[in-house]
Order: structure tokens, then sequence, then C-alpha cells
């Protein structure tokens, strides 16, 4: 991509920022869950008014999907969406991406999908970093809602 201008690098990812996107859709979905209130309830959802769908769940398909999605993505990609939400929730500035990227990489494991899903306001940080670098989801958005 193009540097956007001179306040904000260019996209400096193997991540698509389309693919960001995705993730922040999904954990919005993922964060608007609560607690179980009635754990017992055996109803339709039809007579329950579909509260359950906002009701998190050990089975939950938002949770599977975004989990799934994250294991899908190359080592690269991980390291670049830890670093995304490092970068969004204010732990240093686009101009500092090579360096926080680099920490990203060295605190690697098999737990990315885990660290990521137990990061609250996850897509409220993507989405900060995402407009670090003059990019937005909101052509993805209209698309998808």
């Amino acid at each position: 991509m193009k540097k956007i201008d001179e306040d904000r690098p260019a996209w400096p990812m193997t991540i698509a920022p389309e693919k960001v996107c995705y993730f922040i859709l999904k954990a919005r979905q993922f964060d608007a869950k609560e607690a179980p209130s009635d754990e017992d309830s055996s109803s339709n959802p039809t007579d329950d008014r579909m509260i359950d769908i906002l009701e998190d769940s050990s089975d939950d398909p938002v949770q599977e999907e975004l989990r799934s999605a994250i294991w899908a993505l190359s080592v690269d990609e991980q390291i670049d969406l830890v670093t995304l939400v490092w970068l969004g929730r204010g732990d240093g500035t686009a101009s500092e991406w090579s360096s926080i990227r680099r920490a990203a990489a060295d605190a690697h494991n098999n737990r990315t999908a885990a660290y990521l899903l137990g990061t609250p306001l996850l897509g409220d940080y993507l989405e900060e970093a995402l407009s670090m670098f003059g990019e937005s989801c909101q052509a993805v958005e209209n698309e998808h809602l």
C-alpha cells in the first residue's frame, strides 16, 4: 500500500487489512457475549426472545470461528495481529512498528489464539491500530452488515 500522508506510514504487514477487519468484526461479536443468566434453560430460542444467542458458552461458535481463523494464519500474520493489538492498546506508535513487531515475534508461541481471545477490547485495539496506518473497515462493514 502507498503512504497515505507524511504522518502515516505505509502498511508494513504480511496480513491484509481485510483480514484484520474480519477479526475486528468477529471480535466484536465475541465481546458482545455475556455470562449465562439461565444455564438450565431448555426453552427454544423463540420462547426466550433469542437471548441465549448473546450468552457466552464453552462451545460458542463465534469463539471457535475466531480460534480457527487465527490458527489458519501464517506465523507472520499471527505476529502482525499481536503487534496490531499492542499498537492499538497504546504500546507504541506506527513509526515503532519494527521494534514492536520484533518483541511480538520473540513472544510468539502456540497460544496466540488463546492470548488474543482473552484480550478485552480486541476489536477496538485492532481498529485503533488500523487507523494509525490510514486504514478503515468501513467498506468491509458496509459489505457485511
